[in-house]
């Protein structure tokens, strides 16, 4: 296995490379994807994401009926996706997979915050953690209060 800090900075070389590379215009900024260190990267974000939330007493009986495989492997592919990268997510929209939940703004806010642990302990800097965290944010409204 690869380690991660090994991921984000190959990551980071080769957008350099893509951006460097090209002589003809302004070359297009790497994906949030490619800046995350791709989806070896991400997957082991939410590896450890997820074992904060098991963790967490605030939320973890929200999960107590998911899958932790299936839903490991949904959100990779749901951040692989909305970060730009090749991945498709086919799970169901936010609105209809917690229909009934009724999620409150603090279990959101505690998922958050365990994700941005991840995110810290494998030192995603600071641009990239807002971008990942802005991404979940925009979900909220859909996921709050069903």
């Amino acid at each position: 296995m690869v380690p991660l800090k090994s991921l984000f900075t190959t990551a980071a070389l080769a957008a350099l490379l893509t951006v460097g590379g090209c002589a003809t215009g302004p070359a297009e900024p790497p994906s949030l994807y490619l800046r995350l260190g791709g989806r070896d990267a991400i997957a082991a974000v939410v590896d450890d994401a997820i074992g904060n939330i098991s963790a967490d007493t605030r939320i973890n009986h929200r999960f107590g009926n998911a899958g932790i495989a299936h839903l490991k492997s949904t959100l990779v592919d749901l951040l692989c996706a909305r970060s730009g990268g090749p991945c498709t997510y086919v799970g169901q929209d936010m609105a209809t997979a917690h229909e009934g939940m009724n999620i409150r703004d603090d279990e959101f806010e505690a998922l958050i915050q365990d994700l941005g642990q991840a995110l810290d302990k494998f030192r995603v800097p600071a641009r990239e953690k807002a971008e990942v965290l802005a991404l979940l944010g925009r979900m909220k409204n859909a996921i709050i209060g069903h």
